[in-house]
């Protein structure tokens, strides 16, 4: 199964903490593979901290970035990570509760005044539109382009986004107030072409995209060479889960079956887990669990508390439980 890799871009303060918690460089992926990268703008939980900032992604998908949540100061940390602000095409905001959306009209104002024209398609509970419309004509008023909202609702798995090169599905979570996650799903590529199997049999250039959609290829004597024979697999279909805010939830398992890259929140350590259990919150063990019980190929922690000033203990505590596991830092991309 295909792991999350690193690059490193992150701002100077990050290389003061502990190697345990700075990504590693990665130097295994195979460049011709289209683009998937997780960009970590905020993993901190509701009370604001020096170490972290709210809670906010961007996932970039063949150069189409889609933002997962916006606390405040997102748009200040698009800028630190010198994400292109007109390359955002799509916002899902999972919940309503403060960090996990207070930075969303500062973010839609700036757009505006940056000349944007493109629209933009945010997707958020379906209790939010009509608030999001009276916050949208108060504070955003003559812009040059249209937001877009689509209700969505929390209490079922479905697909929300589709397009040539990715989907969307939320992912019903466990919280106090309506609140879904997302599953990001790569759509498959076509297989590669055997260049020297092409040479061999002089296929001529124009029949390339045939054999690439599965056509075999007859030679003029009738001999059918099996498209097998002249194509490669292509690499499998990538896909990466966020989870936050949500208690810990088995029945995600299936939809999160075999995924390649699982953002879970770990908001307390064992520690804490009654105080996890009464604000619908998961501890690092529980993501942990979920990550081993839907064979992830690797699992992302976040969210931290402010009670924590070390998050090696809810990195080592998921640890125990699922091995392959991360902790996610501002500054820090994930290349899947």
């Amino acid at each position: 199964m295909r792991r999350a890799g690193f690059v490193t871009n992150l701002p100077a303060y990050l290389y003061s903490r502990p190697a345990h918690l700075r990504p590693a460089q990665n130097t295994q992926q195979d460049k011709s593979m289209e683009k998937f990268e997780v960009n970590i703008l905020g993993c901190g939980c509701a009370i604001p901290t020096s170490r972290h900032r709210p809670s906010s992604q961007i996932v970039n998908i063949r150069e189409k970035l889609s933002m997962i949540d916006c606390g405040e100061g997102t748009q200040m940390q698009m800028r630190n990570q010198r994400l292109h602000f007109m390359n955002l095409r799509n916002i899902f905001i999972s919940h309503l509760h403060g960090d996990h959306c207070f930075g969303l009209m500062g973010l839609i104002s700036t757009l505006g005044m940056l000349g944007r024209t493109a629209k933009l398609h945010v997707y958020a509970p379906a209790c939010y539109e009509g608030l999001f419309g009276q916050q949208l004509a108060f504070f955003c008023q003559g812009m040059d382009y249209e937001v877009v909202f689509h209700p969505v609702d929390t209490t079922r798995y479905q697909t929300i986004y589709d397009d040539r090169s990715m989907s969307v599905s939320t992912l019903p979570l466990d919280h106090r107030v309506p609140c879904c996650g997302f599953l990001f799903r790569e759509k498959p590529t076509l297989p590669h072409i055997r260049r020297d199997m092409i040479d061999f049999y002089n296929i001529p250039f124009c029949e390339i995209g045939n054999i690439k959609n599965g056509a075999d290829w007859t030679l003029p004597d009738g001999t059918v060479i099996p498209n097998s024979r002249l194509t490669r697999p292509a690499e499998p279909a990538r896909s990466y889960a966020y989870c936050s805010d949500t208690a810990y939830k088995p029945d995600l398992q299936p939809y999160l079956e075999g995924v390649t890259l699982l953002y879970h929140e770990a908001t307390f350590g064992e520690d804490r887990a009654k105080r996890a259990e009464e604000t619908r919150h998961s501890t690092a063990r529980q993501a942990a669990l979920m990550a081993k019980a839907c064979h992830a190929g690797q699992l992302l922690i976040g969210h931290y508390s402010a009670h924590y000033q070390d998050e090696s203990i809810l990195l080592n505590e998921a640890r125990q439980v699922f091995p392959n596991t991360l902790a996610a830092m501002e500054g820090m991309t994930l290349k899947l």
